[in-house]
């Protein structure tokens, strides 16, 4: 358990009547736990890390507070954002599974998918709602041994499709917020394909900095601010998404995709790719490359 501590929504449920049946970290940023909960109340207030939930039996009785017209059944899907507050009424069993993302692989997914900043986004908040592709998902996901490298491997593809799909479905600008600083939009467009070009070579915050005429100190912070993580954070992402990549649809040596990503080792690349990634890089290439 000591794994999902920082997710404030698990640590909730945990203190409340909820029975937990199982959790895992997912590697970058993600981990799931499916729950079973009967004639229980609890809620939820800003808790820093994006929710998407499924029901996976009953809930007929389980309402929101502040919604109480709307009912719960299996394979509905509610989407709580990190800034969200709900309280909750359960009436009568419901199980459900629970994905928990932090803000900081919302913010590489956004600009993977969306090419926008992180900040100018937010996840919008569903209740209730019916997406069968979704809820197969997490259907796929109930089904597969968290405790296995491999099958854990399939399940951090599965739950990485189900944020990409919130993402493209269910975010829109924000109106609230008044941007401030940051890079501009050529700016980050000219650092996004810098860095791409040069992943198999040593990057530095003053060669980036250089490369946007603007000093490493200054650099960093509107860097941050645009990106949604450290300059450190998105070059590392990058590198390892590459050598995922190249582990799924090449034949090189894991020696070769390390140089290939900038990496100075094939050991130094295992233990990146493993603190990620949760499996070696070889246990990745036989698990998922008949999924590419």
């Amino acid at each position: 358990m000591s794994e999902l501590a920082d997710y404030q929504v698990f640590q909730t449920l945990s203190r409340s009547r909820a029975q937990l049946e199982r959790s895992a970290a997912m590697g970058d940023g993600i981990a799931a736990a499916i729950w079973s909960n009967a004639h229980d109340a609890t809620g939820y207030s800003t808790p820093g890390h994006h929710t998407i939930g499924c029901y996976l039996g009953g809930g007929l009785g389980t309402f929101r507070r502040d919604q109480p017209g709307l009912k719960g059944a299996p394979d509905k899907l509610c989407i709580l954002p990190a800034e969200h507050q709900s309280a909750w009424v359960v009436n009568g069993e419901l199980r459900f599974m629970h994905l928990y993302f932090d803000v900081e692989q919302f913010a590489l997914s956004a600009l993977r998918l969306l090419d926008k900043e992180p900040r100018e986004l937010q996840l919008r908040e569903r209740t209730f709602i019916d997406e069968p592709l979704q809820s197969a998902r997490f259907r796929a996901l109930t089904q597969l041994d968290w405790r296995e490298p491999a099958e854990r491997l399939l399940c951090s593809s599965l739950a990485n499709a189900i944020l990409d799909h919130s993402l493209l479905s269910h975010s829109g600008r924000r109106f609230d917020l008044q941007v401030k600083g940051g890079l501009a939009a050529h700016q980050r467009k000219g650092l996004i394909d810098y860095i791409e070009q040069h992943l198999d070579q040593p990057l530095s915050i003053d060669q980036l900095a250089q490369s946007v005429a603007l000093s490493p100190y200054h650099f960093a912070r509107m860097f941050s601010l645009s990106f949604g993580v450290a300059p450190h954070r998105y070059v590392l992402s990058r590198r390892l998404q590459r050598g995922a990549q190249l582990l799924r649809h090449s034949r090189l040596a894991v020696g070769e995709i390390a140089l290939a990503c900038g990496f100075a080792s094939a050991s130094h690349f295992s233990n990146r790719f493993r603190a990620s990634f949760q499996a070696t890089p070889g246990q990745y290439r036989l698990a998922l490359v008949g999924h590419a």
